[in-house]
């Protein structure tokens, strides 16, 4: 058995596709059905690793290396599974290999041609995707919205699968509707319009989720059913709530997960598999007990908007941790370049329970960055450095307590005297040949953990696997001299060559981690090292 659910967008972008793809997977899964979930951009780009995060968000990696886009992220911690390379791609991936295939001659010297050849493409990726997760259902988020050119391809592709195999193909599209505040009434027209353009790509949708600031009534879903041509019960309320995992909960009050095991002939096959879900949302509903996170960056801001997407993983590890200890988590961006224009803005750092320094490349806000981290280390304010966080803090450290004057990065600084940061000798040729594609240290690999460190206490294990994206590393000419100036080297690679860990003793929480562990952190299972950095910076908390 082979069933697929396509899941297109209408009206504008950033309404939940995403979403609504992981929570339609839990709630498949929840019946006890075998599911995976795939992500199509309509970009050129062969992959997300060389988009701006500002203007495309997070890129999250997998365990096989793939940069991929954040929502892949999102069917992770949802699915609680790990989704390989397969489960995701471009329109550039897709030309790419047309084009490959057609100068090895795999076409047999025919045309190749847009229609059909590339849906044909897009089609054979879906069902490879869904023989390797063994899934029973399969449900495919087609990125951006109706109506637009970049994406009928794809469109195309869903159509002539429904066409072959009309029983085993769903469509589902989620849209806006709006509420103009000098009207006060909630508009369809929109949806309207979105559901008639996908009908002009040849597709009917069998259910329709309303996004919306509030529930969508009745008289709202009777329009919806009659103008759309859909059954009023697959008209499905998706209105905003305060967490996204409330999402799947409001939609099994919907029936949306019987509404689409009964279209495709199924039975539900297991009980109530929401429950720890269900635990999970009402903590994140109730917990009044804080926790009170500064994350120190630079990829916030779009003009007089605050973006959060470029960091969403890690905004989801620490829900995550509080949530283990039914606390609540307050988190607050802290914007690096103002502690360069104004170093007196540092003591804000004192009102937070823990400091965390995420990822990220280049030299602006670096030495904001490295004045926050310093902050942490000697006011004793737990602090989690992940990747560039991670070097930053043995900059840091380097500077001022292993007296490395001007010691740096570098990425930053490629003339500095001390380059405790450098880049790995396998990129060094990648880079000069501007190769940057895909070609970082990516995907998961094996890290040993020293036995005593705090790494080891959270973890509980000597042998871990953390997912990386980076070209730069701890400069192993450096770690005898920092090593005997107090830096804990806690985690490296198998041979020992590389750095992947470091701490400091002496302080509640000092951990750098040249991994992103915020990859592999799931609702039910929080990822060690942020419920560890997250319950040591509760004990610094009366409230």
């Amino acid at each position: 058995m082979a069933k697929f659910i396509f899941i297109a967008g209408g009206v504008m972008s950033g309404v939940g596709k995403g979403t609504a793809v992981a929570s339609i997977a839990k709630l498949l899964q929840a019946r006890g059905f075998r599911v995976t979930a795939m992500k199509i951009d309509p970009y050129i780009n062969v992959d997300a690793g060389t988009m701006n995060p500002i203007e495309h968000g997070e890129v999250f990696v997998t365990d096989d290396g793939d940069e991929t886009d954040q929502d892949i992220g999102n069917y992770e911690r949802f699915m609680d599974t790990s989704i390989l390379s397969t489960n995701y791609m471009t329109t550039g991936r897709v030309y790419q290999t047309v084009i490959e295939r057609e100068r090895n001659l795999e076409y047999g010297g025919r045309c190749v041609e847009v229609v059909p050849h590339i849906p044909e493409e897009v089609i054979r990726r879906i069902r490879r995707a869904a023989k390797e997760a063994r899934a029973e259902i399969t449900i495919i988020e087609i990125g951006g919205t109706v109506g637009e050119y970049q994406n009928i391809l794809f469109l195309e592709a869903a159509r002539m699968m429904k066409l072959k195999k009309p029983h085993d193909v769903l469509f589902g599209i989620v849209s806006y509707l709006p509420i103009p505040s000098k009207i006060g009434e909630m508009k369809t027209k929109p949806t309207q319009n979105a559901v008639r353009e996908l009908n002009s790509a040849g597709i009917q949708p069998d259910f329709i989720l309303c996004r919306a600031e509030v529930p969508v009534d009745a008289p709202r879903r009777r329009k919806i059913a009659i103008f759309c041509s859909v059954d009023p019960r697959d008209v499905i309320s998706a209105p905003d709530v305060d967490t996204i995992y409330e999402v799947p909960l409001n939609l099994e009050r919907e029936h949306l997960g019987a509404r689409i095991l009964s279209k495709f002939g199924l039975r539900t096959r297991a009980g109530n598999g929401l429950r720890d879900w269900g635990k999970l949302v009402t903590i994140a509903r109730t917990a009044s007990r804080e926790v009170k996170i500064g994350i120190v960056g630079k990829y916030f801001a779009s003009g007089e908007f605050v973006l959060t997407d470029a960091y969403i993983s890690v905004l989801e590890a620490l829900r995550h941790a509080a949530w283990n200890f039914e606390r609540k988590p307050v988190l607050t961006w802290v914007n690096a370049e103002e502690f360069e224009q104004d170093p007196g803005a540092l003591r804000r750092l004192g009102e937070y329970d823990g400091i965390v320094v995420p990822g990220g490349f280049g030299g602006r806000g670096v030495e904001g960055k490295i004045a926050a981290i310093r902050f942490a280390r000697e006011h004793k304010i737990p602090y989690l450095g992940l990747c560039y966080g991670m070097q930053l803090a043995t900059i840091e450290f380097a500077r001022h307590v292993a007296k490395l004057k001007d010691a740096n990065t570098t990425e930053v600084n490629p003339e500095t005297p001390h380059p405790v940061i450098h880049i790995m000798p396998e990129q060094e040729s990648v880079v000069r040949a501007k190769k940057y594609g895909g070609t970082m240290r990516l995907g998961a690999y094996p890290c040993i953990v020293a036995p005593g460190s705090m790494a080891r206490k959270a973890y509980g294990k000597r042998l871990i696997s953390e997912r990386h994206r980076h070209r730069y590393e701890v400069n192993n000419d450096y770690r005898e001299r920092l090593a005997a100036a107090g830096l804990t080297i806690s985690g490296t690679s198998p041979d020992g060559k590389l750095v992947e860990m470091v701490e400091l003793k002496n302080h509640p929480f000092f951990v750098g981690t040249q991994f992103h562990p915020e990859f592999k952190s799931r609702p039910l299972r929080p990822h060690p090292l942020f419920r560890e950095f997250v319950r040591v910076s509760m004990a610094g908390r009366k409230g």
